[in-house]
């Protein structure tokens, strides 16, 4: 699930960032990727989240 978010700048980050994590960390690359991309996906859930309540607090 996370993995499937990964598109544009955010694919080349995970990308960048993935193989040498996964050798410190003992895991695998698309583990590392699945990471990122719901990692990304929380930020985005959060970033929509505070927008709605301010639109809620504005009124």
């Amino acid at each position: 699930m996370g993995k499937a978010g990964l598109q544009g700048w955010r694919e080349k980050v995970a990308d960048a960032v993935a193989e040498p994590v996964a050798r410190r960390a003992g895991v695998a690359d698309d583990q590392v990727r699945a990471v990122i991309g719901a990692l990304f996906l929380v930020l985005s859930v959060m970033y929509v989240v505070n927008a709605v309540r301010q639109l809620a607090g504005a009124r």
